[in-house]
């Protein structure tokens, strides 16, 4: 089956090309960029080998990991600690050589003139600095970017449960999620999310009607190797949509040379019958790396202790994953693919009004209903109204050398397919119906570092179409949107001093197509139709609209290493935003939300200013920090309820039921706050981790534009409380017997009280605090020669089993009937849960170690 983009259009005609077409020009593409290479010129060949060393012992440490970002290759070190790495070009690149129980060494290297280098690493019990590759125009220590970043590693993902990848980042001081059950999570930092935050996979946008609140992030949790987050305005490097900030999904790194490796996942959970499997296999034969990943994960109703199982949580996931790729001295190209599949269950929350039993509709005015039965609620099976989301993706990565040069690529295209079928009587009919197709592009050029300034220069953005026409619940109109953005980014590093900075400027060409409705005669729901001014039986639904938005963005900032321990961060940045389409162009009742909705075309882009302000301890038995911030958002865009002309609210009648009518508005937005943590291993008790993180934001909403601020409207929607998070931690790496790299931990969540929402419309209501309590362990077992023969990992949440509510569910909110007998309204959110997680590898072909 070909997938299709028909709604870009050229002097007014459609251009018409798909999947075959991408995949045939990522191909020709990854073809190109040697020939360009070469054309450019020879480009030097060289190879880096070494030795890495313990410092304590003097002896070779094999498995430790010599890796180059910016080139995407490195080596894995033999049993005497020895290795080689071919094929690399002869530049200056940042090279990282990391070991689990051991410090981080990060340095550069002129490789030029270096064919051969030992490393030294000292053991280390406090958690290691990385390096980064988000946020700056090349991969740059932690420590030395004064971008405020957070990253979440390989060994977080697995030590902490979660049911989808977003949802694992809850515990990242800064970062919390918006949740509309289970499966469905969407990250907010620091106070905003939305449209305000860019998801990104490899770094490549998501592209996914990021505007809906119940619309997730389509990506295989199991593929994500490590996260990195930046905690402030991002639009310098990525444009409209990282104002807040920028979460990066990152698979794994390439296998060396000489080895094809593979593993087997299954996991269960407890309290939603969850049950997961993943197959992953990755080679390389010197010549030319690849790969693959086949998951799926399916889930009955979520239990919690008043609710019971929750009706409408159910989900059943397929994702697939390959790459391919080559890697010379010239530079690099990757290929990647991928396929998300994703039924998913999305509840409204009605109950009978005795029982509380949940009950689902019947017809489709939603006026008749019946109790759901416990057998439904225990199966796995996919009830009628759900929601299907599907999402191709298909990305080429490149970079090749041009002189002293370097130029790096990264085109995209996906397409994003969501249906929900919200009719009872006419199941197979989707009430919304939304194809998305997305073409982004980044290119860069990377100057050659000269006297300690590194700069580069690159455009990127994206090509969009999107097709609404082809449901019932005409929301938002079809759209066609180009997002232009040349930028400019340097760093400059001068002894313990890290300058970095950068401009952009962004374009946005907006149009949107007129759509006219008329009733579908067999079905009685609205149909897209063609306009004819003749007929009254056909009503216009959306105008013709086109808009320009346009906007600068940068940031400034310094980072000051005082001493190998303490590090001190500075920076400014603004962001930029271009309006969605449902702020300037929304019209129609989504079934997900409840209410119908306008757009606004007036609207102004956003813009905001944010100041950070970070100090870093990283000691021999403690490490800790503080960041604090303070954000301005100009032309910041709300909902606000409508009143009607004769008094009260304005509501709007549709198939017998009542909606109230919001529309998009603007104002001005002031966000404060900070994380604060402290890590301490007391000594001599080296392997215990006494970890504490606290978070906190602030809001206030100070109006403007004619907007009239009351108690009511004072706060901005959608802000975690203050929250605390401790954990114990006992890591044994030796182990005992056949388990080896073996943990313990146990860790508590305490939330405050939210007394600072927004009240306005019922829109929010006070949160009543609470504390949960988790615990887990795990390892590996091997064999006599060390050789893993599986990964087991026993992760408990809630274990007390507390009934509570997040004010960051929308679940807290679903409620037909929020007065009754016993005291409590709304869904809460899941309840005690134990995930076991059971990883075997398997080794087809094992690489040289020490090679690459």
């Amino acid at each position: 089956m070909e997938l299709r983009i028909t709604h870009f259009e050229q002097n007014g005609e459609k251009i018409q090309f798909g999947m075959k077409q991408v995949l045939r020009s990522a191909f020709i593409i990854l073809l190109i960029i040697p020939m360009l290479a070469f054309a450019t010129g020879p480009t030097g060949k060289t190879a880096l080998s070494g030795k890495v060393i313990d410092k304590g012992s003097g002896e070779g440490l094999p498995g430790a990991e010599v890796y180059f970002p910016d080139l995407h290759t490195g080596s894995v070190t033999d049993i005497d600690g020895k290795y080689t790495i071919q094929n690399l070009p002869t530049t200056s690149a940042l090279v990282k050589v990391s070991m689990m129980g051991y410090a981080t060494f990060t340095g550069t290297i002129d490789l030029s003139t270096t064919t051969t280098r030992d490393f030294t690493l000292s053991t280390s019990v406090t958690e290691m600095q990385d390096v980064v590759v988000t946020g700056s125009a090349k991969a740059t220590e932690m420590k030395r970017d004064p971008v405020p970043i957070a990253m979440v590693s390989r060994r977080y993902l697995r030590e902490n449960a979660s049911s989808n990848i977003i949802e694992s980042l809850n515990k990242v001081p800064g970062v919390s999620t918006v949740s509309t059950g289970p499966n469905i999570s969407k990250p907010y930092i620091r106070g905003l999310g939305g449209n305000r935050v860019l998801t990104l996979y490899d770094g490549v946008r998501q592209e996914g009607q990021q505007w809906g609140d119940e619309h997730g992030v389509e990506v295989d949790q199991f593929l994500i190797d490590r996260v990195e987050v930046i905690k402030g305005p991002a639009s310098l490097m990525y444009g409209s949509g990282a104002l807040a900030g920028v979460v990066n999904l990152l698979p794994g790194a390439p296998v060396p040379a000489g080895a094809l490796n593979g593993s087997a996942l299954v996991a269960y959970d407890t309290n939603n019958k969850g049950i997961a499997g993943s197959v992953a296999l990755d080679g390389n034969n010197g010549k030319v790396f690849y790969g693959g990943r086949s998951s799926a994960k399916i889930a009955s109703a979520y239990t919690d202790r008043y609710d019971g199982r929750v009706y409408g949580t159910k989900y059943d996931e397929k994702d697939f994953s390959a790459y391919i790729g080559v890697n010379r001295a010239w530079g690099f190209a990757r290929l990647n693919l991928g396929i998300y599949d994703n039924l998913q269950e999305v509840p409204d929350g009605s109950r009978d009004s005795t029982s509380r039993r949940f009950t689902r509709p019947i017809s489709d005015d939603g006026q008749e209903r019946e109790v759901v039965s416990d057998a439904d609620l225990d199966s796995y099976s996919i009830a009628a109204l759900h929601q299907h989301v599907q999402y191709y993706r298909a990305n080429t990565t490149a970079s090749f050398n041009l002189g002293d040069g370097r130029l790096t690529s990264n085109l995209g295209y996906s397409r994003s397919i969501r249906r929900e079928f919200d009719h009872p009587e006419h199941a197979t009919i989707p009430g919304l119906y939304l194809l998305l197709n997305t073409a982004t592009y980044d290119l860069k050029y990377h100057f050659a570092e000269r006297n300690g300034w590194a700069s580069a220069v690159g455009i990127n953005g994206m090509l969009q179409g999107n097709d609404a026409s082809q449901g019932t619940d005409l929301v938002i109109p079809s759209y066609r949107q180009f997002d232009i953005g040349p930028f400019l980014h340097t760093k400059k590093t001068w002894g313990k001093w890290d300058l970095s900075g950068g401009v952009r400027y962004d374009l946005r060409n907006y149009h949107n197509d007129a759509m006219y409705t008329r009733t579908d005669p067999v079905t009685g729901f609205d149909m897209a139709s063609g306009p004819d001014l003749g007929d009254t039986a056909v009503v216009q639904q959306f105008g013709k609209y086109a808009h320009h938005f346009s906007g600068a963005s940068g940031s400034a900032g310094v980072a000051w290493n005082m001493n190998e321990r303490v590090t001190l961060k500075a920076n400014f940045g603004r962001g930029y935003r271009a309006p969605s389409v449902s702020e300037t162009s929304a019209q129609g009742v989504h079934p997900g939300t409840g209410l119908k909705q306008l757009g606004e075309e007036n609207l102004l882009p956003e813009f905001n200013l944010q100041e950070d302000l970070g100090l870093f301890y990283d000691g021999t038995h403690v490490t800790a920090s503080a960041e604090v911030f303070y954000n301005t958002v100009s032309n910041y865009i709300y909902n606000e309820k409508l009143a009607s002309v004769n008094g009260g609210d304005s509501l709007f009648t549709q198939a017998g039921q009542e909606y109230p009518v919001f529309k998009f508005r603007q104002t001005i937005a002031q966000l404060y706050g900070g994380e604060f943590s402290v890590d301490v291993h007391p000594h001599p008790l080296d392997r215990l981790h006494f970890e504490n993180t606290i978070a906190f934001v602030f809001t206030e909403n100070k109006g403007g534009d004619g907007a009239i601020i009351t108690d009511s409207t004072r706060y901005l929607p959608l802000i975690p409380p203050v929250h605390t998070n401790s954990e114990l931690r006992w890591d044994m790496p030796k182990g005992k017997g056949c388990a080896k790299r073996l943990f313990v931990k146990v860790g508590m969540q305490v939330y405050f009280t939210q007394d600072r929402f927004l009240s306005a419309y019922g829109t929010e209501t006070r949160t009543p605090g609470y504390t949960l309590l988790d615990a887990g362990f795990g390892g590996d077992i091997v064999n006599k020669a060390g050789q893993t023969l599986f990964t087991v990992t026993v992760l408990g949440s809630n274990l007390a089993d507390v009934g509570y509510q997040s004010n960051m569910s929308r679940l807290k909110y679903f409620e037909e009937y929020p007065v009754n007998g016993t005291r409590r309204s709304g869904i809460y959110n899941m309840g005690r849960s134990v995930a076991i997680k059971v990883v075997v590898p398997f080794y087809l072909k094992r690489k040289a170690l020490g090679t690459t």
